[in-house]
């Protein structure tokens, strides 16, 4: 009776499925930045003259050459972070998800030649195939599956900061961790930067909102006005800092800033600071 219910109301979907569409997901994510990064790293291209101008072109080229010669678009092709909403209406068969996405991560970075990165954080030791990927799970209502790959290099993840302010610093408290984590970052994390900022929560679920925000399209504001007129107050400081592109000058720092918020309690304010380089590679399917 139990599979008849299953069959008769919910959707039944293989995770071989899933493993294939992680597949297609790294592999295009691995060569291709997003239309949206493209568009801004254009803008700055235009705004900017002598080595910041240089800098960008070169980006731009090399994005040409990954897309036309199907080249991984930076040498750091990234920990494998893969953020899925699944639909509560949604019964999985198969093998275990996390076995069917960690074997979609392992057959795009051997086939695209992706450079596996993933070691033990204590011997060093590779795993040799990028995997473990980093999975996050959301039920949602529904009988879908969203899936978002987030290829992400550690030259910019390093970069990233945790702050647990108090309540009263507020808004300004909240802009002024989000540029002093550009400033001490510098040039190292491959500017310009687009920067994923998490406020509210608790000390583990705002990293996870700063993460999270780096997946929207690049350059859309948050729904919610006071939220938007953060992220905006902080770009503009941030590019007054004057980095520029690699660290050379110039106007653009930083591509934008995205921020996600969530409810938090009365005696906090934690704010985590996800720092992402030029190079933004999100792809995302719904199965």
């Amino acid at each position: 009776m139990r599979n008849l219910f299953y069959n008769s109301f919910m959707r039944t979907l293989d995770t071989s499925l899933i493993s294939q569409c992680v597949y297609r997901l790294a592999r295009k994510a691995g060569i291709t930045l997003t239309p949206a990064c493209h568009a801004l790293l254009e803008q700055a291209r235009d705004t900017e003259s002598g080595a910041a101008k240089f800098a960008l072109d070169t980006i731009l080229e090399n994005e040409q050459i990954a897309a036309r010669e199907q080249m991984p678009v930076c040498q750091d092709t990234g920990m494998a972070v893969i953020l899925m909403e699944l639909g509560q209406d949604v019964h999985l068969t198969g093998e275990p998800l996390s076995v069917a996405v960690d074997d979609g991560v392992r057959r795009a970075y051997a086939d695209g030649f992706f450079r596996k990165s993933i070691c033990d954080p204590l011997t060093r030791v590779n795993t040799g195939d990028n995997t473990p990927a980093h999975l996050h799970v959301e039920i949602v209502p529904g009988e879908q599956v969203h899936i978002t790959f987030l290829p992400k290099g550690f030259g910019s993840e390093n970069m990233s900061r945790l702050y647990m302010l108090t309540p009263a610093e507020g808004r300004e408290g909240i802009v002024n961790a989000i540029v002093e984590t550009v400033r001490l970052a510098g040039s190292r994390p491959c500017p310009p930067v687009y920067v994923g900022v998490g406020i509210g929560g608790a000390f583990d679920s705002c990293a996870f909102l700063a993460k999270k925000a780096l997946t929207r399209d690049a350059g859309t504001p948050n729904a919610r006005e006071d939220v938007a007129a953060i992220e905006q107050a902080a770009l503009e400081k941030i590019n007054s800092l004057l980095i520029g592109a690699q660290g050379f000058g110039g106007k653009v720092t930083a591509l934008g800033v995205a921020c996600e918020i969530a409810p938090t309690h009365i005696a906090g304010l934690p704010v985590a600071v996800n720092i992402q380089c030029h190079c933004i590679r999100c792809e995302k399917e719904t199965l």
